[in-house]
């Protein structure tokens, strides 16, 4: 892996040049084996949290990771085109607009003993920036190239803040095109649901059942770019035990081995159904 400034980056993905590479300040990853028609992103996946900032927070390690996605890089990294955050989304949050990227309060729980001096914040902000140049850069180049792409935006979250039962899966929809894409969206849902965990008798899967697919990552690709759909992926976190911190990587090899199959599968049929 290389480290390279976000210029460097989007050169070598102009020239469309294979590489894999952290960008200069280490925020983020970027993974390019091959050019192809679909990407997976983990926006979530970081837990980095820079020094100058420890005294300051009053979230513990363990506050900021019960938030954070931990493993969701892991589940798509075999695939071609994989782009991850390394920092924690409580320094700036990149499924959030610019305005609302670096918190003053996390889940209903102020975050800053003081608020944070604007040299802090303003070096947060860059990081989120320099994420989006990237992603506008590569989404451009593979719609010039393929004319469709789609995004496959993988989360986790909390079930245990729920007071009923919820999806091991839920796919938000509400901000893309559903009328253009909804068979695709469905045949993913349907996909997922075929997904064979340990501990768990039955994989469900959802539309908008927990959440909406408001995202930023979702919101700012689908702004910006017509022919691109992407899907807000949740995973419920039955692959670690959220109270005592601990990852059940069985839970976690079980996801990867079968989204490397169900993943290219469901791009090729994306692909053909919506080429130009």
């Amino acid at each position: 892996m290389q480290r390279l400034s976000v210029d460097n980056i989007i050169k070598k993905i102009e020239k469309e040049e294979l590489f894999e590479a952290v960008s200069e300040d280490y925020s983020f990853t970027l993974k390019i084996d091959k050019y192809t028609h679909y990407v997976c992103g983990a926006v979530h996946d970081g837990a980095q949290f820079r020094r100058e900032l420890w005294d300051n927070c009053l979230h513990t390690q363990y506050d900021r990771w019960f938030e954070e996605d931990p493993c969701t890089k892991e589940f798509v990294n075999s695939h071609p085109i994989v782009m991850a955050g390394c920092d924690s989304r409580f320094e700036y949050d990149l499924n959030r607009d610019p305005e609302n990227a670096v918190f003053e309060t996390a889940w209903g729980k102020q975050l800053w003993k003081n608020p944070l001096p604007k040299e802090q914040y303003n070096k947060s902000l860059e990081k989120h920036t320099n994420f989006y140049r990237v992603v506008k850069a590569l989404i451009s180049k593979l719609e010039e190239k393929f004319g469709v792409v789609v995004v496959y935006d993988i989360h986790s979250y909390n079930w245990r803040r729920w007071d009923r039962e919820v999806p091991v899966i839920n796919l938000g929809t509400s901000n893309i095109d559903n009328e253009r894409f909804g068979k695709l969206v469905e045949n993913w849902r349907v996909s997922l649901s075929e997904l064979q965990l340990p501990y768990t008798n039955e994989t469900t899967s959802k539309i908008n059942d927990t959440f909406f697919g408001n995202g930023y990552f979702l919101k700012f690709i689908t702004q910006n770019f017509q022919n691109t759909l992407v899907l807000a992926t949740e995973f419920k976190k039955i692959y670690c035990d959220e109270l005592n911190q601990i990852v059940f990587p069985e839970v976690v090899s079980a996801i990867e081995e079968q989204l490397r199959e169900k993943i290219p599968a469901h791009a090729e049929a994306f692909y053909i159904a919506h080429r130009k």
